[in-house]
């Protein structure tokens, strides 16, 4: 009886139709058996949040892949929610991956756990489940064009097929639950990547606009604004943005400071905290 081949649950935040999500599928599909599960419709900024007033339904779709024998669905639902109902109630067994993207924009710093892509990622490391968050650099910020045929995704899918496959190949270390991929707008496959950290800065500002009063119904608005001296050179922002390099960043699912817990404690009881 032959193995079965590796279960690659392929989501994303940016919804079902997005072509991210299917560059994405096509680029794993030579890796495993892949299956997409996905928002119905644009869920970006939703993080690992499971809102109470998601509807829940999954639909079956028709993938937009021409003749690749895809199994794909729709969920009412954020895409952490979408990771969960695909284990819990799509998936026949636990995926050996998930990939989570590929993401119309750049998730930086400390602004990820913003991201639903991140947060989708999350949701399935917390499963113990291998897990890449995929992401590719819009030179625009304020292009909200998720169907933009000017923007490809084949040097992104190339990227996510290769980090895909070191995951499903290779042993990781036990503190690594998510690899978050980040690719140059400008990048080819000859792109040179490195390992990285996240910057501890805001890469997406928000601002308000001066002439919007506070009764009024209105959203904030975000810029980037970050200069080289801004950020150390091993982070995921200025490789991308001022190397032009792909980063490629462990991420834990264990936000505990990394500090000597018990020396801290004791210094603390010595000045007077007590029991």
């Amino acid at each position: 009886m032959s193995e079965k081949q590796p279960l690659i649950l392929v989501t994303n935040d940016d919804g079902i139709d997005s072509p991210g999500i299917h560059a994405a599928a096509h680029a794993l599909m030579p890796l495993g058996e892949v299956v997409l599960v996905a928002p119905r419709e644009q869920c970006s900024a939703t993080g690992r949040s499971h809102p109470l007033g998601s509807d829940g339904m999954i639909q079956e779709v028709a993938c937009c892949l021409g003749e690749l024998p895809l199994r794909a669905y729709s969920v009412g639902g954020s895409p952490a929610q979408c990771v969960a109902r695909a284990i819990v109630q799509v998936l026949d067994r636990k995926p050996d991956l998930v990939v989570s993207g590929i993401n119309y924009g750049e998730n930086f710093g400390t602004g990820i756990t913003v991201s639903g892509t991140i947060g989708a990622a999350f949701e399935a490391a917390s499963f113990g489940i291998p897990t890449l968050a995929s992401s590719l650099q819009l030179q625009d910020i304020n292009d909200f064009d998720w169907f933009n045929p000017e923007i490809k995704f084949d040097t992104a899918a190339y990227f996510t097929h290769k980090f895909a496959r070191l995951l499903l190949e290779n042993k990781i270390p036990a503190n690594v639950d998510v690899l978050k991929l980040e690719v140059p707008a400008t990048a080819t496959p000859e792109t040179a990547w490195r390992f990285t950290r996240l910057a501890r800065h805001i890469y997406y500002e928000p601002y308000a606009n001066a002439e919007v009063n506070w009764d009024e119904p209105s959203r904030l608005s975000y810029r980037i604004n970050v200069k080289p001296e801004d950020v150390p050179q091993d982070t995921d922002i200025y490789t991308v943005i001022f190397d032009q390099m792909i980063s490629v960043t462990p991420l834990t699912l264990d936000f505990t400071s990394p500090i000597d817990l018990l020396q801290w404690e004791t210094t603390l009881r010595k000045n007077g905290l007590g029991s």
